[in-house]
């Protein structure tokens, strides 16, 4: 029977990671639309569903479900299914013939060109009476009843009477329902999409040390002196605080101010040397208090509308505790020293690492899954991963699957600036988000070339992007010594460009001091602890404040796949927008490159994608200065300043009503 109606074919599965290797992200609340080329020889009526479950977490397991899919045209089909909850779903495809719709339509062509088809009506009954055995067989009585007295009635005699009856759309719909799925062809592999909760695709994050919120430069500061600092990062509109590693850190090679090799009797040392006598990734820094003291801490931030994100750094010093009690974990030279972390032409004296892929890796990455899971248990949800791709992407696979299955809630930020490839490799395993290149990206061809690429598909099925202008180990020479103009200019590119972003403490205070020759700060604070000035004149607090307040109003920053460029007639002035996917919230960004001099362009406005006709006149409303003014049709002139480099326009069209315009949200 197969053989001899052939074979359904499904092909050109989207979304589909690497052949499906690996899951694609989405966000709880969106919709998973898949498409996929499904044909079959002949001229049958074809059918296409998609099945899909969650998987995990195991307590909200759910059964096979199917939804159908819609014809597109050219054998290409389309459906979608709700992630409705945080966690891992599996998908795929199974379509089959419609015997019933495809024998009604050939009916119809053969009645049109006046055929005799008493035959076709004995074939047309058949197929009713076997569709009405499958209902009875899933108790669908009244369809089995309703199928039945059709299958009769073609039995007659043919009359015109007769073919309405058999052409009639209800009883087509009835007989679809109860299908022959023996002729069914199922998609060959079971894809995967893991839904985020909505922080993975929107947040705001300010990283600080905590050993330094006391801002005198010498007093080594505790959780509770850090908890002064949510009011102000609130005010910011931060809505996640990352912190350094807050564990004991190691005196064998300790670093001392500014990278030296030689540390003083009061240096702080690098909290990346993780591990000492108190303890090593499960311990806190007995300095900064207790671990019921980082867990207030936590439940403080909770109180500002803050999540704590927590540095995971799978390093050691060499007076961690693991050094001494699994020699094994450990890389060792021939010599039986054991090695220490390099990256030539820079050594890290101060830190050793794992020995990954060796004998005892078994153990090994157990304990490293117990660390994540103790600090998911103190409330920590986000987790920020030291240099991941200088670890096997074998073991983040692993890890990051097993931790999620229990823990969706959890996400991972990887800081990975590497190769190309290894940092969507990194996403393609599970990483959340990752770090980016925007940090060297500068001028107008290069950004947008490089946002289209990652906020795009497919790159944006499992890459997103969190944009960062500065962070403790990287000063962009663009920052060096720079005005305030080129801060304001960065924070607004990572702020819009992305729906993710971040910046190292002091950014709003225009911190630019370098080490001559290189992109490090003087006075890092990685190795010392820093005084800082919350007023220091021409400081751009202000501007962070309302930029984040903006993301935070207008749905449309929200979005991360949404990002499309637009005309400017200027090269030192970038265009673009984003706007929600059912048009409701729509924002254009326009942000000068030159932090130095004034630049005005000729910005061509899209009509279309604004959903306006081109002549129409709409509203803007610029949310940094809070201006509003009219505008019609698609072209506007802007000039830009050091002062004023970017602005951000919420549109709104108007509609006619009975006695004025009013405009939509």
């Amino acid at each position: 029977m197969t053989e001899r109606l052939g074979s359904v074919f499904i092909e050109g599965v989207s979304p589909e990671l690497d052949a499906g290797r690996h899951a694609v992200k989405r966000v709880v609340g969106e919709r998973c639309t898949v498409k996929a080329d499904v044909f079959k020889e002949g001229h049958d009526v074809l059918v296409a569903v998609i099945r899909w479950r969650q998987v995990t977490p195991k307590s909200q397991q759910t059964d096979w479900a199917e939804v159908p899919m819609r014809f597109l045209g050219n054998d290409r089909w389309e459906g979608d299914f709700p992630l409705t909850r945080n966690g891992r779903y599996e998908y795929t495809i199974e379509a089959w013939p419609d015997l019933f719709r495809t024998w009604t339509s050939e009916l119809k062509r053969k009645v049109d060109a006046g055929r005799d088809v008493r035959s076709e009506l004995l074939e047309g009954a058949a197929l009713l009476e076997g569709a009405a055995a499958r209902a009875r067989t899933a108790k669908q009585l009244d369809d089995a009843r309703v199928l039945t007295e059709a299958a009769v009635r073609l039995r007659l005699a043919p009359s015109p009477d007769l073919l309405a009856v058999a052409l009639a759309p209800e009883l087509a719909d009835v007989a679809s329902a109860h299908p022959d799925r023996s002729l069914a062809r199922r998609y060959d592999k079971v894809l995967e999409v893991f839904a985020d909760r909505e922080k993975a695709r929107f947040s705001a994050w300010y990283e600080f040390f905590p050993r330094s919120a006391l801002r005198d430069g010498v007093t080594h500061a505790t959780f509770r002196d850090a908890e002064a600092w949510l009011p102000y990062i609130q005010q910011l509109g931060f809505d996640t605080v990352y912190l350094p590693p807050i564990h004991p850190i190691g005196r064998t090679a300790r670093k001392g101010k500014n990278n030296s090799l030689t540390a003083a009797a009061d240096d702080v040392g690098s909290p990346w040397a993780i591990g000492a006598s108190e303890g090593g990734h499960k311990a806190v820094h007995p300095k900064l208090g207790t671990l019921e003291d980082f867990r207030h801490f936590v439940e403080t931030a909770q109180a500002h509308g803050i999540e704590v994100a927590l540095d995971l750094a799978f390093q050691c010093s060499p007076d961690h505790p693991y050094v001494k009690e699994h020699p094994e974990w450990f890389q060792h030279r021939p010599d039986g020293t054991i090695k220490t972390a390099e990256n030539p032409p820079k050594r890290y004296e101060d830190i050793v690492n794992f020995d990954w892929m060796g004998p005892a890796r078994e153990s090994l990455w157990a304990e490293l899954e117990s660390v994540v899971l103790h600090w998911v248990k103190q409330g920590v949800n986000t987790f920020r991963v030291d240099n991941p791709h200088t670890k096997p992407t074998q073991f983040w696979a692993w890890l990051i699957r097993r931790v999620q299955e229990a823990h969706p809630q959890v996400l991972f930020l990887s800081e990975a600036f590497t190769r190309p490839k290894v940092m969507k490799a990194l996403g393609k395993v599970g990483f959340t988000q990752s770090y980016t290149y925007f940090t060297w990206r500068n001028f107008k061809g290069e950004l947008q070339e490089y946002l289209e690429e990652i906020t795009q598909p497919p790159v944006s099925d499992y890459f997103r992007g969190n944009l960062w202008p500065n962070t403790p180990d990287i000063l962009p020479e663009f920052l060096q010594n720079a005005g305030p103009g080129a801060f304001r200019l960065r924070a607004a590119l990572a702020g819009t460009l992305s729906s993710v972003w971040g910046m190292y403490c002091g950014y709003e205070l225009c911190e630019g001091r370098p080490i001559p020759g290189k992109e490090e700060y003087t006075d890092s604070e990685k190795y010392q602890l820093v005084a800082w000035d919350w007023d220091r004149p021409g400081n751009i607090r202000d501007w962070i404040s309302r930029l984040n307040a903006a993301r935070r109003t207008h749905p449309a920053l929200h979005q991360y796949g949404t990002l499309r460029f637009f005309s400017s007639n200027n090269d030192r002035v970038l265009f673009y927008g984003k706007r929600t996917p059912d048009g409701g919230s729509i924002v254009l960004m326009v942000v000068s490159l030159d932090p130095y001099d004034v630049q005005e362009a000729l910005l061509h406005v899209p009509m279309e994608w604004l959903g306006a006709r081109p002549d129409e006149t709409y509203q803007v409303h610029e949310l940094m200065s809070d201006q509003r003014s009219l505008w019609q049709g698609p072209d506007v002139q802007v000039r830009l300043t050091p002062e004023q480099p970017a602005a951000l326009w919420a549109v709104h069209r108007f509609r006619r009503t009975e006695n004025a315009f009013d405009y939509y949200e």
